[in-house]
């Protein structure tokens, strides 16, 4: 027998796993790893997050990335390098980590990989007729990622939840129903990313009403015009630049007046929909294309702010109630945190910190879930068919050599 598939075999049938969870977001801003002690499966997992850290990107990096990131038309020859370059960077990326923490790869027994989506494509998105289904792309090849650190990696995770029927995203809803579900209330877990998402979690532990979904923009378009109208930033620090500005009303009426916000849930969507386009759009309908950079920022918060509202209410009624947690990079944003705050009143706030996951990894964390469920776990039916995905396991396995 394949010595690796050996060693799989026998990981499988221990009590606990160590698992290094990686994830690189659509902000770019670094390579966020996670290192994981899993005791258990299934509804029994136990975490602890032993250590975390986010590997910044240089320039170099974003540079390459945005070339083809959500771009209808790219190089295929700089798409094929890059898949292959930065597999081999996250790989290194891991092991500056772990010299850093004092470990070596023979203390971890496996990597859990996201890789770098660069096309998310759900068939009411692309609307190709000519392709009628749901496809995602991520690069950062997991055999690169093994073969670099020498340690067995699980990556492409998306692409068995599009073979099962689903668009690919949010996988969220996997990890958030193992680790976070608690029967003494109902919690949203509420992910600020570049794309914004949450899973609900009823205190009845009923997995048939678990779900999780995308609602809008998160941090996508503030970051993409903070780098346009603010040189040396990427981001908008502490919400600072839109607190100078007020919130245009005819240009978010255009803005929410997109399908997205009406379609049923869950659904899915990506910076390929909310683009600078989008809101150029939206500008020039409203004739609001004169609006300041600090006017412009202020409605673009609101309306990350407005879509994740929505779709609590779309999901539980007008005055939505339950414990929300908050994580990702928009959880540091005071403006937007206070624009949700105001709209969801009956709705009590905290972060996944209280809840022993540091909001900047969980992300991270939830991929080390899946590859511990793919290998010890039996699949959970999560949803009931509102999901739209069976119970699967997910993730492609790399061995190191």
């Amino acid at each position: 027998m394949n010595a690796h598939l050996a060693h799989l075999y026998q990981l499988a049938q221990q009590p606990s796993r160590r698992i290094i969870g990686l994830m690189s977001g659509t902000s770019l801003d670094g390579l966020d790893v996670a290192l994981c002690h899993l005791e258990g499966s299934g509804p029994a997992t136990r975490l602890t997050l032993e250590q975390f850290c986010t590997m910044p990107y240089p320039d170099e990096v974003r540079t390459r990335v945005r070339r083809v990131f959500a771009q209808a038309e790219v190089s295929l020859e700089e798409l094929t390098l890059l898949n292959a370059w930065l597999g081999t960077l996250h790989g290194q990326l891991v092991l500056d980590c772990l010299q850093q923490w004092g470990l070596t790869a023979t203390a971890v027994d496996l990597v859990a990989s996201h890789g770098q989506t660069v096309y998310h494509a759900p068939q009411h998105q692309h609307q190709r007729a000519e392709y009628p289904l749901n496809a995602t792309l991520q690069i950062g090849d997991g055999d690169h990622v093994a073969v670099r650190t020498g340690i067995v990696t699980l990556s492409d995770f998306r692409q068995k939840h599009v073979a099962a029927g689903g668009e690919g995203a949010p996988l969220a809803v996997y990890g958030d129903y193992l680790l976070f579900s608690d029967p003494q209330e109902d919690r949203l877990l509420l992910n600020l990313g570049g794309i914004a998402n949450f899973t609900y979690l009823p205190a009845s532990l009923d997995a048939s009403q678990v779900f999780s979904t995308d609602v809008g923009p998160g941090n996508t378009l503030l970051d993409a015009f903070v780098r346009e109208y603010y040189p040396g930033h990427s981001y908008d620090p502490d919400g600072r630049f839109a607190a100078a500005g007020t919130p245009n009303q005819p240009l978010l009426a255009a803005l929410l007046d997109h399908p997205f916000f009406a379609a049923s849930l869950p659904k899915t969507t990506g910076p390929e929909l909310f683009s600078p386009a989008y809101v150029r759009a939206a500008q020039q309908r409203s004739g609001t294309l004169a609006a300041s950079p600090a006017e412009l920022l202020a409605t673009l918060t609101k309306l990350s702010a407005e879509g994740i509202v929505r779709a609590a209410q779309q999901a539980f009624g007008p005055t939505p109630a339950a414990t929300v947690y908050a994580s990702g990079g928009g959880m540091h944003n005071p403006v937007l945190m206070a624009a949700i705050r105001q709209r969801l009143p009956a709705c009590r706030f905290s972060t996944t910190q209280s809840l022993g996951v540091h909001p900047d990894a969980k992300e991270a964390v939830l991929f080390a879930v899946l590859a511990n469920e793919a290998l010890a776990g039996s699949a959970v039916a999560i949803g009931a068919g509102r999901q739209r995905v069976p119970a699967v396991h997910l993730g492609k396995i790399s061995l190191p050599a």
